[in-house]
């Protein structure tokens, strides 16, 4: 474990004034209830605490709060242009054949129509055809089923972003 004196990201969003860590939280995650959550709890002693205060607040979270949150991601395979994140995330993609992008837009497309939202997983590390593959088989999942599952993808997509946060860059200073 690393404490908050060692650890200098970890310093800096706790001594971060509240706007500046509320907006660092909300790249990290754009569910607002969740930064709230995280933020009621500053300081923390080690980025341990951080990230189970985030897997404590992701489990609280509402349908409503879940939807918000998955608004912030942009579809596999088409990353936000100008957002480092989500290119970076979806690495996995780039690259892939012109029919598998085809494939992967005819796949989200047909899974919002399916669940009112984007297809959420963590992308992190995964391949074009590791995504494709997830995502025809999430699409007959129940709604009930397939939110649990949004909800765990989410937690691990904010567990990548809170490492970041807390070991590369802190809180960013406009």
């Amino acid at each position: 474990m690393t404490s908050s004196t060692t650890n200098p990201g970890l310093a800096r969003f706790n001594a971060s004034p509240e706007s500046e860590a509320k907006a660092a939280l909300h790249e990290v995650c754009a569910s607002s209830a969740w930064g709230s959550k995280l933020l009621a709890h500053r300081p923390y002693d080690t980025a341990d605490d951080l990230f189970a205060a985030g897997d404590a607040a992701m489990g609280e979270l509402t349908t409503a709060d879940l939807r918000e949150a998955m608004a912030g991601h942009p579809p596999i395979g088409r990353p936000k242009p100008g957002d480092p994140t989500s290119s970076h995330e979806q690495s996995g993609m780039a690259g892939v054949s012109e029919d598998l992008k085809a494939e992967m837009l005819e796949l989200n497309l047909a899974y919002q129509d399916r669940f009112g939202h984007v297809f959420l997983i963590c992308a992190t590390g995964r391949t074009g055809e590791q995504m494709r593959d997830a995502v025809r088989d999430r699409i007959g999942n129940s709604p009930e089923q397939e939110r649990e599952i949004v909800r765990t993808e989410l937690g691990r997509i904010n567990q990548i972003r809170l490492t970041r946060l807390v070991e590369e860059e802190g809180v960013r200073r406009p």
